[in-house]
């Protein structure tokens, strides 16, 4: 295998699935330290990949604003496709990991003269593959697993397996650490949609939590979420005896930086967690119906990263990409103690140490 090789890889999801493949550019690097690593990501995910100094480029997709252009002109449309794909072309891309699980990405990997294009083949979409792996859903073990088993077909034994975020120097902010500062996200799940507040554990489990950590500990609280989150945030800092600080709607390198000053994060399970794992901080997440051993802190290290969740008969119900409908009233979530989630922050924050 050529030392110059150049890759692509392919990841149109959310900020989560992103970081599951930092270890994918790692590992190439490594292996073959002449190359180049491209990356095609969403708008949205650009800014956990922006500062990654083994990233040559990061080219941005984004499927509405394809679609609006489509439903206006379908000339315009194919115009700005071909454009992409000629910026693409533009590079020399010898390999792409597609993780789209998407036809289409396998297509414009096709037209833009990628001539080992290496993904999954789920519900019949890797015809455009050259190299594929029969796949029906992410179950049994990690999804970076999963991301790491395409290294191997292609003759790269995988060494690196943490996820990787990196801030640029000159934009981090320094806090002043004399206060412990907790991080807490009470929302989260936002690709769910309507079906977010299934991962969502008690508001006022999060405002109980929140008055002990400043009570008990002395802790600084900084509740925060999203625009669309303001409604939860502003119901748990209601419910809380103390008056807790709170950051709504930043921008998501501001996000970064509030969480790389902090101590602690504590947050349902989510995009959030995996930005704490990469950013070296300790986490307490809180898992639902969603497989903690599939989609949680990678690798885990009870030592740093302590999962919430109740082994209940009909947990975790999220299979396949697959969300029934809930016949237990989310149980899995109520039953969650505030006490044990006290107790896993306080050993974490035991030794203090980032």
């Amino acid at each position: 295998m050529s030392k110059n090789k150049s890759f692509l890889i392919i990841n149109p999801f959310g900020i989560g699935d992103v970081l599951f493949s930092t270890p994918l550019i790692r590992n190439i690097k490594e292996k073959l330290p002449g190359s180049k690593v491209f990356y095609l990501c969403n708008q949205r995910s650009y800014p956990v990949l922006k500062d990654n100094p083994l990233i040559e480029k990061c080219f941005i997709y984004e499927r509405d604003e394809f679609e609006a252009i489509r439903k206006q002109s379908r000339i315009a449309w194919i115009k700005k496709f071909l454009e992409f794909v000629s910026d693409i072309r533009r590079e020399k891309v010898d390999t792409v990991l597609d993780l789209s699980l998407n036809s289409q990405f396998g297509f414009l990997s096709f037209i833009a003269g990628i001539k080992e294009r290496v993904g999954y083949d789920y519900k019949r979409r890797g015809r455009f593959l050259t190299k594929r792996i029969k796949f029906s859903g992410y179950k049994d073990k990690h999804v970076i697993e999963y991301y790491l088993d395409l290294l191997r077909i292609i003759n790269i034994e995988p060494r690196h397996k943490k996820i990787e975020l990196f801030l640029d120097s000159d934009q981090k902010e320094i806090a002043n650490r004399d206060k412990l500062k907790i991080i807490m996200v009470p929302g989260g799940g936002a690709s769910w949609g309507g079906q977010a507040y299934r991962k969502h554990w008690d508001k006022a489990g999060f405002a109980q939590l929140a008055d002990r950590l400043i009570e008990e500990l002395g802790a600084k609280v900084i509740i925060s979420g999203s625009d669309q989150e303001k409604g939860i945030v502003d119901e748990v800092a209601s419910l809380m005896c103390n008056r807790p600080d709170k950051a709504v709607d930043m921008e998501l390198s501001k996000f970064l930086n509030l969480l790389n000053n902090a101590e602690l994060l504590i947050a349902n399970d989510g995009g959030p967690i995996h930005m704490a794992v990469g950013l070296g901080l300790k986490t307490v997440s809180i898992f639902g119906p969603v497989d903690e051993k599939v989609y949680g802190p990678y690798p885990l290290d009870d030592s740093r990263h302590i999962v919430i969740k109740k082994d209940i008969s009909c947990r975790p119900c999220y299979i396949n990409f697959k969300l029934p409908e809930c016949m237990h009233d989310i149980m899995c979530l109520k039953d969650i103690d505030v006490d044990e989630v006290f107790k896993a922050a306080e050993k974490l924050l035991a030794g203090k140490d980032k």
